[in-house]
């Protein structure tokens, strides 16, 4: 089902997709690619003095990772919505573990459309990041 709708019904999952380990590295290239440029992101010094313990990942990096399963497995021309909820902050050496499920399937403007429920979890099994999204799948 890769990149297409075809046979998408409630319950159906996708591919789990795994990222990392992260590194600060992939932080600063986020940060020069986005424009985010907190130093939160890639300045340790900066980022401890202001009480973390280490420089952490942008939560827009979870997101774009979140997007890039749930386009791979549904097309990225057929986004019709993507909604996420930042919660739990993603650290040098997490490993995220991204994974859908559809939840819904309903008749919209352009045509049969799919709710997918989505999730980013840590390789310690906290959710660093939800959502949910709809996909034009017929």
């Amino acid at each position: 089902m890769s990149g297409t709708g075809a046979g998408v019904e409630v319950g159906a999952t996708g591919p789990e997709r795994t990222f990392g380990p992260l590194t600060t590295q992939m932080f600063v290239r986020y940060s020069g690619a986005s424009g985010d440029l907190n130093p939160m992101h890639y300045d340790h010094a900066f980022a401890t003095k202001a009480g973390y313990p280490s420089v952490f990942s942008q939560g827009m990096h979870q997101a774009a990772l979140l997007a890039t399963f749930a386009t791979d497995w549904l097309g990225a021309e057929n986004v019709r919505r993507f909604h996420v909820r930042f919660r739990d902050q993603v650290w040098p050496g997490d490993v995220l573990t991204c994974s859908g499920v559809v939840t819904g399937l309903r008749d919209g403007e352009d045509g049969r459309l799919a709710t997918v429920e989505l999730t980013c979890t840590r390789q310690d099994g906290s959710v660093a990041i939800s959502g949910s999204a709809d996909f034009l799948v017929a």
